[in-house]
């Protein structure tokens, strides 16, 4: 299981950027999609921090 969580958020990171990135290109909501990048990159940066 110790493997596993690194790929699982590094999937959500990939939804949440896409998502986030479709948001503002659509131009629907902006807050929900900026916060939706934010959290990809704190999942990105968290699964960095666990694999060193």
């Amino acid at each position: 299981m110790g493997s596993a969580a690194p790929a699982i958020a590094m999937f959500a990171a990939f939804a949440c950027a896409a998502g986030g990135v479709y948001l503002l290109a659509r131009r629907r909501d902006r807050t929900r999609a900026l916060l939706m990048l934010v959290m990809a990159a704190v999942l990105v940066g968290n699964v960095a921090i666990w694999t060193m």
